[in-house]
């Protein structure tokens, strides 16, 4: 035993305790400039998803206590290349799936690597090949925002895969309605699914201010065993009207700065308020609306397998 551990035993006590009982915050849903074009009719043309710059995001990350850093860009890993000189960054993103009821849906995708990316696109267009890679390569992955309208409509048996095969759902979305992320943490209990939480910032403003934290973590593995242990806890803000209206006014503006001729549109923008309150009440309906169907379902409803006994089998071969 040094001289330290053995003068100052209580204050040594304090600091293993204080070491053996901290945290790692991850935000995970978080885009950037590589996340494309957006997918509103004509602005799709000219205006991109994000403007945030990835090294900017890093930063702001670290400035509000994030212990990792991931960016999770539509089906690109390009946001990438400027974060990987970072031994606190793993690689990660958000994959546009098609479900075998014809629904879209957007699965979040993490600690990849860019064999995994290039296999996930390949297969992204086939849920079930999809599904069999990330649990062949026994990747984490999670249902993002599930009970949005963003990526169109749902179908009541797309809520039965959600049950059946996905790890992890994401309960507090930083641009999700409050009764949307309420609904969400629900199913999950209620389908004993892990828990994560993330931004899902498209603007610099919502960065880092909803995240997941694991308690006793060290390293990214840590990290990653908490979460599969269930001992991940999610924390920060729900969405908001304003706060989506003011993403969006970011993103106008940065559209204009990149291209100075769109300042004709700029009459346009009176409208931004108008757009995003259609869209927020939509996404209300949605949300009372599938929270109505799935709460008249039994408390742990069968899953796909239970339902066709030769599922299980045609899967395995």
């Amino acid at each position: 035993m040094d001289t330290f551990t053995h003068n100052s035993q209580p204050l040594y006590r304090l600091l293993i305790s204080a070491l053996d009982n901290g945290f790692m915050r991850c935000d995970l849903h978080v885009h950037s400039i590589a996340s494309g074009m957006c997918n509103t009719p004509i602005m799709d043309r000219i205006c991109r998803e994000s403007y945030n710059d990835p090294a900017q995001v890093y930063t702001r990350l670290k400035q509000l206590g994030m212990s990792l850093v991931t960016v999770t860009d539509h089906d690109s890993i390009e946001g990438a290349e400027a974060l990987r000189k970072h031994a606190d960054f793993f690689l990660s993103e958000e994959v546009t799936c098609r479900m075998p009821t014809g629904t879209e849906l957007h699965v979040g995708v993490y600690d990849i690597t860019e064999r995994d990316h290039t296999e996930i696109q390949r297969r992204r267009g086939d849920f079930i090949a999809l599904l069999m890679y990330l649990t062949e390569k026994k990747l984490f992955f999670s249902v993002n925002h599930v009970f949005s309208g963003l990526t169109g409509r749902r179908e009541e048996e797309d809520f039965r895969w959600f049950a059946s095969y996905f790890p992890a759902f994401e309960t507090r979305n930083g641009q999700m309605t409050a009764g949307a992320n309420e609904s969400a943490a629900l199913l999950a209990g209620r389908f004993a699914k892990i828990a994560i939480a993330g931004s899902d910032s498209h603007a610099m403003g919502g960065v880092g201010r909803t995240y997941t934290e694991v308690p006793g973590a060290r390293t990214k593995e840590d990290f990653f065993a908490g979460l599969r242990a269930g001992q991940g806890r999610v924390h920060g803000a729900d969405g908001s009207y304003w706060k989506l209206t003011a993403d969006v006014f970011s993103i106008v503006r940065s559209l204009f700065c990149e291209k100075p001729w769109t300042l004709c549109l700029l009459p346009l923008a009176l409208f931004v308020p108008v757009c995003t309150a259609g869209h927020w009440l939509n996404e209300m309906r949605f949300c009372r609306k599938w929270s109505a169907v799935l709460e008249k379902e039994a408390k742990r409803p069968r899953m796909l397998w239970e339902m066709d006994s030769s599922f299980e089998a045609n899967w395995a071969g």
